[in-house]
């Protein structure tokens, strides 16, 4: 096993430009007002799951490979006729291929995980750097997403740098309260207005708008819910706080549905967002 500490080190310089990026756009185009505090809380959180998590990955993938298990299905990404267009389309389609996994992932996660994937959900004041996860979502996503694509070879040999780029930071954008977003160009790719009915609190948007790179998915297993002009909800738990320590953020899967949530303005849930029979 290679050494953790430059493991580590790498994770933690990539994420700190992507959320020095997206955090930099939030505040030269915000949509409402975010609490400095908020994003504080939220790096503290993930200078833990980072470090967790590569280690985590690192350790299960390593597992895995020593199994010798050799994937069954070769996508052929780089055909040699695209030229210089196949370092753009290969990643679009290595892209679309991986969020299919991640699409049904995350409606198991709704289904059967609910209160692990609530924390996430939990978050009011969200945004790139106040978006974080459970620490078990980690190996969720190993088993539902990294093992299936481990089967499929679907991994691009070229990638443009700013199609690298951008693709880095899409994840991540999904969660920024920022008037920019993709306008019709989300028909096929998720933003971050499409995946704000995804953390709505209001019950007609609950189990809508799973993918988090392509809305694709959603408009062919019909989970889609394409947001009008000013639709911009609230998000957050009705049920339950955000949590606002280190101790509440590693607990709260085992406090879900035991304690009042504490804040004002919340619409009461008749059922916890997500828990709905998944279409």
């Amino acid at each position: 096993m290679p050494p953790l500490l430059p493991i580590i080190g790498q994770s933690a310089l990539v994420w700190a430009f992507l959320f020095s990026v997206l955090t930099a756009v939030e505040l030269a185009l915000p949509r409402g007002r975010q609490p400095f505090a908020a994003r504080v809380q939220g790096m503290a959180f993930w200078a833990v799951a980072i470090p967790v998590t590569a280690i985590g990955n690192l350790a299960l993938y390593r597992l895995w490979q020593s199994l010798g298990v050799r994937p069954l299905v070769k996508v052929p990404l780089d055909v040699p006729w695209a030229g210089w267009a196949a370092a753009i389309l290969a990643p679009l389609a290595a892209a679309f291929v991986a969020d299919f996994f991640f699409y049904w992932c995350h409606r198991a996660q709704h289904r059967f995980l609910w209160r692990f994937h609530a924390v996430h959900h939990s978050i009011r004041d969200l945004s790139a750097v106040n978006s974080y996860h459970h620490l078990s979502e980690f190996a969720v996503q190993f088993l539902l997403i990294g093992i299936p694509t481990s089967l499929i070879v679907a991994d691009p040999q070229r990638t443009a740098v700013t199609l690298g780029v951008l693709l880095a930071l899409q994840p991540i954008f999904l969660h920024s309260p920022t008037s920019l977003h993709l306008g019709p160009l989300r028909l096929l790719f998720a933003d971050n207005r499409f995946h704000r009915i995804h953390h709505s609190v209001e019950e007609r948007h609950f189990d809508h708008n799973f993918g988090a790179f392509t809305s694709v998915w959603d408009r062919l297993f019909g989970t889609v819910h394409m947001p009008g002009r000013d639709e911009w909800p609230d998000v957050g738990l009705a049920e339950i706080d955000q949590p606002r320590g280190l101790g509440e953020w590693l607990t709260l899967p085992w406090r879900f549905g035991r304690e009042p949530a504490g804040a004002v303005g919340k619409p009461p849930a008749t059922e916890p967002m997500g828990a709905s029979p998944v279409a």
